[in-house]
């Protein structure tokens, strides 16, 4: 953390996006790059967060922030192929994918939660994807793979750096373009993401206070993905209004 060193927040448009402005200073990246994004309501939405601090800036809590600076330094220097094979790497250990078989009584929870969305992604991107109980997992066919790719493909970078973030956070490709595709809400991506330990916690109880944590920074991780990559897909202008209510 570190003490609040400015008053005001305001956005500007620049050459190459929309800028940041902390009083009269322009916001940097990590790598001194100046803070720039593609769209007038995603710079909003990272300006909102940094006037949101109080006294002191907890960096953690920004995560908007934080996948901009991912997307402008690119720390990993991946390229936008890298990124998508990596997203679509996640089908192989999906959790949505990924059955017991006992006890029975939370094999009957997964077949009711997960296989309505399983069967919604294969109708929508016409594919097949398939559930096992196997320690080895389903076999996703490469033709599956293959569509995920195309689509993928789709997206800028900006917004795939969004979309692997939300995969990482759920430990699924299927439960995250539902997401994206507004499918299901962050609520719902959550609960099924979380479901055998929802069910662990209905039976046994939970760690008082622990639990209720975890959830809500996955919500909001969740959430801040989803909104980047919306953000970031869609080309939008907002009036000047918001920051100055």
């Amino acid at each position: 953390e570190r003490k609040r060193f400015y008053q005001n927040v305001s956005i500007s448009q620049g050459e190459g996006g929309f800028e940041i402005n902390l009083d009269h200073r322009k916001l940097k990246t990590p790598q001194a790059k100046l803070f720039t994004v593609p769209s007038e309501a995603l710079a909003i939405a990272v300006a909102t967060e940094w006037d949101s601090q109080k006294d002191t800036i907890k960096f953690y809590t920004m995560h908007l922030t934080t996948l901009c600076n991912t997307a402008l330094d690119n720390p990993t220097q991946r390229n936008k192929m890298q990124l998508i094979r990596a997203a679509v790497k996640f089908l192989e250990t999906d959790t949505v994918c990924y059955r017991v078989e006992e006890p029975p009584a939370l094999a009957e929870l997964q077949k009711n939660e997960w296989d309505p969305v399983v069967a919604w992604a294969e109708k929508r991107y016409n594919v097949t994807v398939g559930s096992s109980t196997s320690i080895l997992g389903p076999n996703i066919p490469a033709s599956t793979k293959e569509t995920f790719i195309s689509h993928l493909a789709s997206y800028n970078m900006w917004a795939l750096q969004g979309i692997e973030f939300v995969i990482t956070q759920l430990k699924s490709l299927i439960l995250s373009m539902g997401l994206i595709d507004r499918h299901i809400t962050v609520e719902k991506a959550v609960l099924l993401s979380r479901l055998e330990e929802e069910y662990q916690i209905r039976r046994w109880g939970n760690v008082e206070w622990a639990h209720d944590y975890d959830l809500c920074e996955l919500r909001a991780r969740t959430a801040a993905g989803t909104l980047f990559v919306h953000l970031c897909s869609e080309s939008s202008t907002v009036k000047h209004k918001l920051l100055q209510d």
